[in-house]
């Protein structure tokens, strides 16, 4: 399963996207600086909007030229260093004003004071926002690659962040606040009251509702991304166990963050991973398991072990290739086509029931002696039945109860144990009954020779529509160079059958 496919797009961290948020953030702030500086301080609304403006924006293309270089630095670092970048570029910049002011109008400090503590708010909301969006683009970048972040023992938690972030809110909003309340009472002192009451309080709102919707536009936007960034990880983590659950343990939670999420995504890995090699060992001790009854059904008949490599291999040809027809797609996915695969060793596992004198008679069996014989379909069935009233039904033990029960039954309905006929035989006994007869063709028995591939072939397109199914047989005709192939790879050994 892949998780990239969702998050992929701008994947890169700095790219276009990241650019003009950048860009869109640090106009934005010059802006807001314009505005709150004109509403805090009697000194800092006498400078042109240009001097207020500039030092923010002439950080930006210092930013863009910093940013390069930290692209180069390790994931694990990137998101702390950009954010430490962008609250440092504009506390310098208040620094640069500061001192620009010093020089040219001998501010006084709690001027001072304002600009640096208005700087260094925006630039705690800008610093926040960028790492927020930079961090998203990291996880789809992570997530395209398929790298995970190395984790350290100590880290902030995304809690601890968002519950600092909100502190600094609050403390930001309470302090501005507390500035523009104190410059309009200044204000009122001395000019607003030669206005009317109404005029002073509208011009005190005003003021009051322009910071307010700057402070609480930027705090609604660093709530959104943090919600944004929130959902990505709890649906990496949703995705992989809904997956899981559903019993593909191939996927994994990519592990993009350096705070809990990442210790949950590593441990959800971990767990998944043991449960992966725990399923891998059960599979291959099923599959030995299956060979091993398999070959032990076999040497008690004339059979060989190469047998029940190719019949089962001769079922799963016929399987992928009527997987395109129709009449099959939707029943023959992968995992059935592989569980018939698996299962296809045990088609004569009923013959462990079967007497030696009959099952090793080297001539002829009576009617009576193949009546006998039959039953090993349903010895088979049972047995396996008895199988899953121990384990608890499931598909694999299904399809070889099918199997073992319907491989000998016919299309016309002459087959044995049941008489089924047509559709009612299930579709892994029909694949079966091509692929036994084939092989025992093609087989040296004492009462026959081993016959070509071309006299097999005649033989069971003779069949077609009475012993098999003509769907079957013309997937067998489509493939018989594979079936070729497969009689070559796993002969008999000299002098068996």
């Amino acid at each position: 399963m892949s998780l990239g496919n969702q998050f992929q797009g701008s994947t890169k961290t700095g790219g276009k996207s990241d650019r003009f948020a950048a860009f869109a953030h640090y106009f934005l702030a010059a802006i807001g600086f314009t505005i709150y500086a004109d509403q805090v301080c009697p000194l800092l609304e006498t400078l042109s909007p240009f001097l207020l403006f500039a030092p923010i924006a002439l950080t930006y293309p210092l930013r863009v030229l910093l940013l390069v270089r930290l692209q180069k630095l390790p994931y694990e670092r990137r998101i702390v260093q950009q954010f430490k970048l962008d609250i440092g570029l504009f506390i310098s910049a208040g620094i640069g004003l500061v001192v620009t002011n010093l020089i040219a109008y001998d501010s006084l400090w709690h001027s001072n004071a304002k600009v640096l503590v208005g700087m260094a708010m925006l630039g705690l909301f800008v610093a926040v926002d960028l790492a927020l969006t930079a961090e998203r683009q990291l996880i789809q970048e992570l997530v395209r690659k398929r790298y995970d972040l190395e984790l350290g023992q100590h880290f902030v938690s995304f809690a601890q962040k968002f519950n600092m972030m909100a502190i600094a809110i609050i403390v930001s909003t309470a302090l501005v606040l507390f500035l523009v309340v104190n410059k309009d009472l200044d204000w009122l002192l001395t000019e607003g009251i030669h206005k009317g009451a109404d005029s002073a309080r509208n011009s005190i709102l005003l003021e009051v509702l322009v910071v307010m919707f700057v402070i609480l536009a930027y705090s609604i936007r660093i709530i959104l991304s943090y919600t944004k960034n929130l959902k990505i990880y709890l649906t990496h983590e949703t995705q992989v166990l809904t997956a899981a659950a559903q019993g593909d343990l191939s996927v994994r939670v990519p592990i993009a963050s350096q705070d809990e999420f990442g210790h949950m995504a590593q441990g959800t890995n971990a767990v998944i991973g043991h449960l992966q090699a725990y399923q891998q060992e059960l599979l291959t001790t099923r599959d030995v398991s299956i060979l091993a009854l398999a070959s032990l059904a076999e040497t008690r008949d004339n059979e060989t072990g190469a047998h029940i490599l190719r019949t089962q291999r001769y079922v799963k040809v016929l399987a992928e290739h009527l997987s395109h027809h129709h009449d099959f797609v939707s029943e023959l996915t992968s995992q059935t086509i592989e569980l018939m695969y698996k299962s296809a060793p045990l088609h004569d596992v009923g013959k462990v029931g079967i007497p030696d004198s009959i099952l090793l008679k080297p001539g002829k069996l009576t009617d009576a002696e193949f009546e006998v014989m039959k039953t090993h379909a349903q010895l088979g069935a049972d047995a396996l039945l008895v199988a899953e009233g121990q384990m608890g039904s499931n598909y694999f033990l299904c399809f070889a109860r099918e199997i073992a029960l319907t491989h000998h039954e016919k299309w016309d309905g002459s087959g044995y144990p049941r008489g089924l006929k047509g559709d009612e035989i299930p579709l892994s006994g029909r694949l079966m009954a091509l692929a036994d007869v084939y092989d025992a063709l093609l087989s040296k028995r004492v009462y026959k020779p081993a016959f070509s591939h071309e006299k097999a072939k005649s033989i069971i397109i003779e069949g077609s529509g009475s012993h098999f199914d003509s769907r079957v047989v013309d997937a067998f005709i489509a493939c018989e160079q594979v079936f070729i192939g497969i009689e070559q790879q796993f002969k008999d050994e000299e002098g068996a059958g």
